[in-house]
């Protein structure tokens, strides 16, 4: 490709160095022909009597070496870990030792800058949805930090976060206790079929504690016209426990748990877990554990009740639970 710049063509360039080579004109003389320094004149001259023709066309401005180049050894490092960790350039040029510009160039010169292109594309994904409410129940337990007073690190930042906590913690020893220090769990019960889903928060994860969420989940379900058939869950301890094994016979229920390290399986409830945490939990600044608490109730309501859910055209799961009275209020 020429040269934007370039005052003479390919063509230009062979008639000047053929007058100055071949006919002997002074390399003064031709640059003022045409129109371009001498210095120029001298370098199509040149390259004419070493390359003829084939001299007269642009050169690469490439260099021939690259000094300032990551090398090998650390260059496969940062893909290896790329591609292990999916870390971005700053946390690799942490690791490696290079300046996070050395490792993004690294990645771009790669192709791996796009995290997209690092998805594995040749296994199709099989989804899978039970036929009717009841169905299949999806049973989980999200873990959160509970709320200091004052609020935590997510709006106010780490340190102010951190104090907050530890003026809560002790006030909280001087009381003996407060559940509303350390952490929450939502146990939370989701129907496959229409993704309704019935949640409560709790201060333990015990078998004894789900079991009793999952009575009162069934009778919950029951009142909207649902009988529970299946139940899935992880492979926790208190799904495990006998008081889980002993609520399911009663309810006759049967139980069923995913395969370990599968948590796709029971992807429906992970991904309410993750709708939950970033619509309710982390949405805004609460200032206080028991403020955030008071906010779920209306927010389970909105999203059985009004939130459109992409999963099933864009309507809200009370849509799919037929003939039921009052299902948009």
């Amino acid at each position: 490709m020429l040269h934007a710049n370039a005052a003479l063509t390919p063509r230009q360039r062979l008639r000047l160095a053929k007058l100055v080579v071949e006919e002997d004109w002074p390399k003064v003389r031709a640059a003022e022909f045409f129109g371009v320094a001498w210095k120029t004149a001298d370098r199509w001259a040149e390259r004419y009597r070493l390359l003829g023709k084939a001299g007269m066309v642009d050169r690469s401005s490439r260099p021939h070496t690259s000094p300032g180049k990551t090398d090998a050894a650390r260059t496969k490092r940062i893909v290896s870990l790329r591609l292990r960790k999916r870390w971005g350039a700053v946390r690799l040029a942490a690791e490696t030792g290079v300046a996070p510009s050395t490792a993004g160039a690294v990645l771009r010169r790669c192709g791996l800058s796009r995290l997209s292109r690092l998805e594995r594309r040749e296994r199709q994904v099989v989804r899978y949805e039970h036929a009717a409410p009841g169905d299949l129940l999806h049973a989980d337990v999200k873990k959160l930090g509970n709320i200091p007073a004052g609020g935590g690190w997510r709006f106010l930042g780490r340190e102010r976060g951190n104090v907050n906590r530890h003026l809560d913690g002790g006030r909280a020893r001087s009381r003996h206790h407060d559940p509303l220090i350390g952490h929450g769990f939502i146990h939370v019960i989701l129907d496959d079929h229409s993704r309704l889903a019935y949640a409560e928060i709790h201060d333990d994860e015990l078998g004894i504690t789900a079991t009793a969420v999952l009575r009162r989940a069934v009778a919950w379900f029951a009142d909207r016209g649902v009988i529970t058939r299946r139940v899935l869950t992880d492979n926790g301890g208190c799904y495990r426990s006998r008081h889980w094994a002993t609520a399911c016979a009663e309810l006759g229920i049967t139980p069923k748990r995913t395969r370990p390290y599968r948590p796709q399986t029971n992807g429906k409830v992970e991904r309410f877990n993750r709708t939950m945490t970033s619509e309710w939990a982390f949405v805004e600044m609460f200032t206080s554990e028991a403020d955030r608490r008071a906010a779920f109730p209306a927010w389970l309501h909105a999203y059985n009740h009004h939130r459109p859910h992409t999963g099933i055209g864009g309507h809200p799961p009370i849509s799919r639970l037929t003939n039921l009275p009052g299902q948009y209020s």
